[in-house]
């Protein structure tokens, strides 16, 4: 048996000892015990317990996968999830005014991905456990709103008709104001009956929508999600912020950064997360790889009231980010790209200095190695907000409010 002392946290939630040795679910200043293998402690026991481990509130924590950090005390996890932030940055030469998180409440995930398999005595559906393909059924989930906890037995029923006896379906479940929007993968091809089915399950459940393999199966009502003043209807399976809080808090942020200028490009739009909000003030040109979601977001501007104009371009930023001639017809910038950050898009923005940019990431990995680029070009990273839509897990997303050094306020 070993015996070792807890000194930190890693980025994915497990304890580290000198060596370094990883120890799951145990929490810095921890005096712990367990089996040595290889370089992660086994059989853990705690000898001396952190003032800061509570009782995981939730009754599946020990065995379901979805959660990491419910044995550590609120503050913790956000002060934990800051320093990954700070830590970050300053691998890159960056310091700022990083503030303190800003978290989710409990029961607010309005978006969830379960996995539902066929068993030989009927279906199961929840999450996978911890480091396993086993799924484990989450009657009494504290993540998800208590809407959405109601896609568990849709799911069941989902993979009675269409799973595969070799394969787990994807199930994501999405919240709107109509009802639950279903996308489901994974599934049997299909073919009649199963349409007929599944179009009967969309309506003994009062699904707003069902898709398979991204085709839409049955639609009751579109599904809306409201993005300031207007509402849209995602295409299935569409990227959406996974807590209202957490989409309202970014938002109210973004705003914080541009303010009110005549005109801003938001890039990687998505749906219009930010886009329709910041249209109650300025004109946005919106842009976005998908045609779809471009369509989903030009339909909800055009059917809401006193909105100014919004255009949309479908653009995969990636091979071809806007340059910096298209750039500079702007007053402020907003981007939120995905977790790979937006490395050829943030180089055409360092060169074309437009004043304020607005940068939202899931991933202060590559955030970190995009604004060190913007502060070379002449950039000011004025401030950083962490926010925790994902809560009790490793994941952390932010906002920074980047202004050229020569306006700064």
């Amino acid at each position: 048996m070993t015996t070792v002392t807890i000194e930190r946290l890693g980025h994915q939630g497990d304890g580290i000892a000198s060596g370094p040795i990883f120890a799951p679910m145990t929490l810095p200043g921890e005096e712990v015990t367990g089996t040595l293998d290889g370089a992660t402690l086994t059989d853990i026991r705690i000898d001396v317990p952190s003032p800061l481990r509570v009782a995981p509130p939730c009754p599946h924590f020990r065995s379901c996968g979805g959660c990491k950090m419910q044995h550590g005390a609120d503050e913790l996890v956000a002060d934990w999830k800051r320093d990954i932030v700070v830590d970050t940055l300053k691998l890159h030469g960056l310091e700022t005014d990083v503030r303190s998180t800003l978290t989710s409440p409990d029961r607010s995930r309005r978006r969830a991905t379960f996995a539902a398999r066929r068993t030989k005595k009927g279906a199961m559906a929840g999450f996978y456990g911890r480091k396993s393909d086993t799924i484990v059924p989450i009657p009494n989930c504290i993540l998800v709103t208590p809407g959405l906890l109601q896609g568990v037995p849709v799911a069941d029923d989902l993979a009675l008709a269409g799973a595969s006896r070799k394969g787990a379906l994807s199930v994501t479940v999405t919240e709107s104001v109509e009802g639950l929007d279903v996308s489901v993968s994974g599934g049997k091809p299909l073919d009649g009956p199963l349409r007929v089915g599944l179009a009967a399950l969309c309506e003994r459940h009062a699904l707003a929508r069902l898709s398979w393999d991204d085709e839409t199966i049955g639609m009751r009502v579109p599904p809306t999600q409201r993005m300031g003043h207007a509402r849209v209807v995602p295409p299935p399976g569409a990227f959406l912020q996974a807590t209202a809080h957490g989409q309202q808090t970014l938002t109210d942020l973004v705003r914080d950064i541009v303010g009110s200028p005549k005109s801003v490009v938001d890039l990687f739009a998505g749906c219009g997360t930010f886009a329709l909000p910041l249209a109650e003030a300025s004109e946005v040109h919106a842009v976005e790889s998908g045609d779809d979601m471009m369509a989903a977001l030009d339909a909800g501007w055009r059917q809401a009231q006193g909105l100014k104009r919004v255009t949309t371009e479908s653009r995969d930023l990636f091979r071809r980010p806007l340059l910096p001639d298209e750039l500079s017809k702007f007053d402020a910038v907003v981007i939120d790209p995905p977790r790979a950050g937006a490395a050829a898009q943030i180089a055409e923005l360092a060169q074309a200095q437009v004043p304020v940019i607005a940068h939202v990431s899931c991933n202060p990995q590559t955030f970190a190695r995009d604004a060190e680029t913007l502060c070379k070009a002449g950039y000011d990273l004025e401030w950083v907000q962490p926010v925790d839509q994902f809560r009790w897990s490793a994941h952390v997303e932010l906002v920074g409010a980047f202004r050229l050094s020569h306006i700064a306020a």
